[in-house]
């Protein structure tokens, strides 16, 4: 049987996502998402963008050391990942940009007022 911490470390999780189809890796630029090969060169916007799932991981020694990994999907089917550190060493570009498809997440399960 696997340590509960050994199966929320981040290596195992990228591991079995991966296997679960996740597995371009992310970037933010200029308020766009883009996989890292950049196969799509201009980018997706925030409303092509769902966050399916996060893991916040905390660093063993340091409060400081800790990151969250967001699991995405495209609009047109790209499965993958993009992750950043909280607080001082996050990325700005990174918070802002997710935050914005947070949001427009948000009103897709709002009542329609007429």
């Amino acid at each position: 049987m696997q340590d509960k911490e050994e199966e929320r470390s981040l290596v195992n999780v990228e591991r079995q996502l991966n296997k679960d189809g996740f597995t371009a890796d992310f970037r933010v630029t200029d308020g766009r998402l883009h996989t890292i090969d950049n196969d799509r060169s201009k980018g997706y916007t925030p409303n092509e963008v769902t966050i399916v799932d996060f893991y916040r991981f905390e660093g063993e020694s340091n409060p400081d050391d800790m990151s969250i990994l967001y699991v995405i999907e495209t609009a047109d089917g790209v499965k993958g990942t993009i992750s950043s550190a909280y607080g001082t060493y996050a990325d700005a570009d990174v918070d802002e940009f997710l935050k914005t498809v947070e949001d427009l997440g948000k009103n897709l399960t709002k009542p329609k007022h007429k």
